[in-house]
């Protein structure tokens, strides 16, 4: 049977109220008219611009999830500094006039690696996640001990922007642990949060069961059928004002894939039937991002489909800041129902005149990367949790001896995607988990490299935590390979001296390997990195992992923001796993590939 409950009595002190159905704010009515932008996404010397460009489409609220495993990459070394200041982010929101919703989950998804929550949690052996599981617990109130009170601090109600908070997000997605959820209300509440709580699920009756807590605002996730999931909501929480916690204007990609659009007219009417339909509002993305380093995370849909390192998502302000016709649209549709004054609108965000550069052979593939660390001996092959690494790469080496003729080489487990290689030379790739090649032997001895690449961790569904590297074992026709050693090559974690030393430390050789290109800048302003003719690989400017590239698309450019760059000469560094091209290139306008139009999830 649907949940069905009246409206809950709210904390007096909550700046966001409901009493009779209607949304007030300070007793006034009021609608959220708010847009996702996520810090961990944009550069924080562009968080001010970005905060600006949202206010001047007449939004009046910005919404932002917290990302445990950015502020929490090794445990008990929590971090909010830098790209990690959130209180620096809260307080530029409301320098801009906007009030804040924080969604602190623990688990986000938002399409980033492991849907927020820290690989060394998830790669702990038997831990059951986003359950009241005690371990799982624990772990997040140790976490929220340090976060929610530093939150709690920028309440709207202590003085601060922040009017609404998240229970959890999509839960009924997921699971339906009701015990949880409860718990996680209970964890922000005794935390000191004191303004509205609120949930967001998907909008079928399933996904509100299980993701709805007794007590707290029900609100709804969806990009079209407004009218349709007004009702339902209505239908289950009388006397709840109707929030479409997320609105789907755009959608993100996966490598291999289309890169998906949303017509501004299709996502103007869909605005717009919220709108009439009395609803509050948060754009999905207003402004998307960039998933720079390893952040981008995965699905699994009968194997893994990573995202790309754009999460432009086709949102009115684009990756660069750019103003397109969707922000148009959406400030016309917006300004009857906003309350706030039309702002001006920022300037055009400037571009750096095209140019190209010679790449310039480095170190090869094998040779350098062994030579980046010191290797780990098991006589099984380890996984990358066991290894202590969240992301990049491993390569996995053995010597088995080779019976002569042709030999069937099986990899159980992968996760994600391994280069074989036999003595040095290519031989093939697996991208499958369970997958196999020929290889052929004379009787001797060879050496054996498996280069695995963990390709961004699963961020929704069943599969969430799955673990990385070969989760299973490697065997030559019916014989397992043992006797392994283990270079871990965490890219995400290397420094700009590390990047330099790699391109240096063998001599160049084969068709992979690292690569340089030095560009001169006189003004640093935001370009688009393009590699044409390289095939799939990562790219630092200045020691700054901007992410991965790869020649299947359906990105082909790769998002520079001007803060990466310096006046006069610019180091550019890519390790390409497969064949370069001749040169890289800056251009001023992105290639984020062909397009098909975005299609609603649940319709």
């Amino acid at each position: 049977m649907p949940e069905t409950v009246s409206a809950p009595q709210e904390d007096p002190t909550a700046v966001l109220s409901h009493p009779d159905g209607e949304l007030l704010r300070d007793g006034e009515p009021h609608r959220v008219l708010a847009g996702t932008l996520h810090y961990f996404r944009v550069h924080p010397d562009q968080w001010a611009d970005r905060l600006e460009r949202m206010a001047a489409m007449g939004l009046n609220t910005v919404d932002t999830y917290v990302a445990w495993n950015f502020h929490e990459r090794r445990r008990g070394q929590i971090r909010f500094d830098g790209w990690r200041d959130l209180d620096r982010f809260l307080r530029l929101a409301q320098e801009a006039g906007l009030d804040a919703i924080v969604r602190p989950g623990p688990y986000m998804c938002a399409e980033w690696d492991n849907g927020g929550l820290p690989a060394w949690l998830t790669d702990r052996p038997g831990m059951r996640l986003r359950s009241s599981y005690e371990p799982y617990l624990r772990e997040v109130a140790r976490w929220f001990d340090v976060l929610i009170p530093r939150l709690a601090a920028h309440q709207a109600g202590r003085g601060g922007p922040v009017v609404a908070v998240q229970v959890e997000n999509e839960y009924g997605s997921y699971g339906d642990d009701h015990t949880y959820t409860r718990w996680v209300r209970d964890a922000l509440t005794a935390r000191g949060i004191t303004e509205l709580l609120y949930t967001a699920d998907g909008p079928t009756e399933l996904m509100l069961d299980g993701g709805t807590v007794h007590g707290v605002l029900a609100a709804a996730t969806f990009g079209s059928r407004a009218g349709e999931v007004a009702e339902l909501l209505r239908s289950r929480r009388e006397g709840e004002p109707f929030l479409c916690a997320e609105f789907w204007n755009g959608w993100f990609d996966h490598w291999g894939e289309k890169h998906h659009t949303r017509s501004v007219e299709s996502a103007t009417d869909t605005l717009g039937e919220i709108l009439d339909a009395g609803g509050s509002v948060s754009l999905y993305p207003a402004h998307g991002g960039t998933n720079f380093g390893l952040w981008a995370g995965a699905n699994h849909d009968g194997g893994i489909r990573p995202t790309v390192t754009s999460y432009d998502s086709h949102a009115p302000i684009a990756e660069n800041g750019e103003l397109t016709p969707k922000f148009f649209a959406f400030r016309d549709r917006l300004r009857p129902v906003s309350t706030t004054p039309d702002r001006p609108l920022p300037p055009t965000p400037r571009l750096l005149t095209p140019r190209a550069a010679p790449l310039t052979r480095g170190a090869g593939l094998l040779d350098a990367l062994e030579s980046m660390t010191q290797p780990v001996v098991s006589s099984d092959p380890l996984t990358f949790g066991e290894l202590g690494q969240a992301s990049g790469l491993v390569l996995y080496r053995a010597n088995p001896r080779l019976p002569r003729g042709t030999n069937e080489l099986t990899v159980f487990g992968l996760h994600d995607r391994a280069q074989v290689f036999v003595d040095g030379a290519p031989v093939g790739v697996l991208e499958r988990e369970t997958g196999s090649l020929d290889i052929e032997g004379n009787g001797e001895r060879v050496r054996l490299d498996l280069l695995v690449e963990n390709q961004g961790r699963i961020n929704y569904g069943p599969l969430l935590g799955q673990g990385k590297g070969i989760l299973g074992g490697v065997r030559i026709d019916r014989r397992l390979v043992h006797g392994w050693s283990m270079y871990r090559l965490p890219l995400d974690e290397w420094t700009p001296q590390d990047v330099r030393h790699a391109v240096t430390s063998a001599a160049p050789g084969g068709a992979a390997g690292f690569a340089t290109a030095h560009f001169i800048v006189d003004d640093p302003a935001d370009t688009f990195l393009a590699l044409p003719g390289s095939g799939k690989g990562f790219a630092w400017i200045n020691g700054f992992l901007l992410g991965r590239y790869w020649e299947i698309g359906p990105q082909g450019t790769l998002y520079v923001p001007a803060p990466l760059l310096a006046e006069g000469r610019n180091t550019l560094t890519i390790l390409e796993l497969d064949h370069f091209g001749d040169r890289a290139e800056l251009c001023d306008r992105p290639e984020l590939g062909p397009t098909e139009e975005y299609i609603e999830t649940f319709s």
